[in-house]
């Protein structure tokens, strides 16, 4: 995270009131002294104008075409538990990225409206288990093979009131047609 505010000349204080996000959590989660929730490193991504793909992606890696499930990278949002996993090749220059998600039972995320997101779109397709998505003004319940498609720049809830996990695909589009 570090790198990308001083890839852009952004001071902590700068970072902090685009994103509003404390100074001293940025710093924390600079140092690795904190772990930040989805919620959180959403606003943060949106804030250096990125997205949670392209933050997860490693640069350093040499053009591959091929990600193999071995190797690609995994986080869990410490608040919920969720399953993050970046499934898309890196640094192949798609505008889509795709993420498979196990969300847990119980599990509520909330990402506001974030302006930086604007032209953004994602489609959420739910291969198991129900969920309860409220994009911008509307709510709808997914179930298995339903598929949701959604602009970032509203704001987004992600529920599971269901007593079994939701697995699905994130399937992002980073071109602002």
């Amino acid at each position: 995270m570090k790198a990308l505010r001083l890839a852009q000349s952004m001071t902590l204080d700068d970072l902090s009131g685009r994103a509003g996000v404390s100074r001293a959590m940025i710093s924390r989660i600079e140092r690795g002294e904190a772990s930040p929730t989805a919620q959180l490193l959403s606003r943060l991504c949106s804030a250096l104008g990125t997205t949670l793909s392209r933050f997860f992606a490693t640069s350093e890696e040499a053009e591959n075409p091929l990600s193999r499930r071995a190797q690609q990278r995994v986080w869990r949002d410490p608040e919920t538990g969720y399953l993050r996993r970046s499934v898309s090749p890196d640094n192949v220059g798609s505008p889509v990225d795709i993420v498979e998600v196990e969300f847990p039972p119980g599990a509520r995320v909330v990402f506001e409206q974030q302006q930086f997101d604007a032209g953004l779109t994602q489609h959420l397709w739910l291969f198991a288990g129900k969920l309860t998505m409220t994009a911008g003004e509307e709510t709808h319940v997914l179930e298995a093979g339903d598929c949701l498609f959604m602009r970032l720049a509203e704001a987004h809830i992600f529920h599971n009131p269901h007593g079994e996990p939701a697995r699905y695909a994130i399937i992002l589009n980073r071109s602002k047609a």
